[in-house]
C-alpha cells in the first residue's frame, strides 16, 4: 500500500482494501485445522463463559509457513523495541456443541 498518495515504486503491489471490511476485530484466542491442501485458522473471541468468531482464513500451508516467518520476525523487531513478550494464560476454556 501506499501513503498519502505516493507514487507506488517499481516493485510494490498495489493493495485495496475491500469496502464490506469494516474495520478490526478482536481475538484472543484460535483454532486451526488442516488437511493436505489448506490450513483453517478461525479466530474467536472469548468473553466469559461465552465466545464468537472473529474471523475465518483459509490458506495453502506454503503460504502460512511464510505467514509464521513475517510474524516471528516482526515479533523479534517488537521484543528489540520494547522488551520480552511475556505469553498469555492459556484459559483452555471450550466452546461450542457438544455431541
Amino acid at each position: 500500500m501506499t501513503k498519502n498518495n505516493q507514487k507506488p515504486q517499481p516493485n510494490q503491489q498495489q493493495i485495496k482494501i475491500a469496502d464490506n471490511i469494516p474495520g478490526s476485530e478482536y481475538a484472543n484466542a484460535l483454532q486451526v485445522g488442516h488437511n493436505t491442501d489448506e490450513i483453517q485458522l478461525t479466530f474467536l473471541n472469548l468473553m466469559n463463559q461465552s465466545g464468537r468468531v472473529s474471523g475465518k482464513i483459509i490458506t495453502t500451508p506454503g503460504n502460512f509457513k511464510r505467514m509464521i516467518a513475517a510474524m516471528q520476525e516482526n515479533i523479534k523487531k517488537y521484543e528489540e523495541k520494547f522488551g520480552e513478550i511475556k505469553e498469555s494464560p492459556d484459559v483452555n476454556k471450550e466452546i461450542g456443541f457438544k455431541g
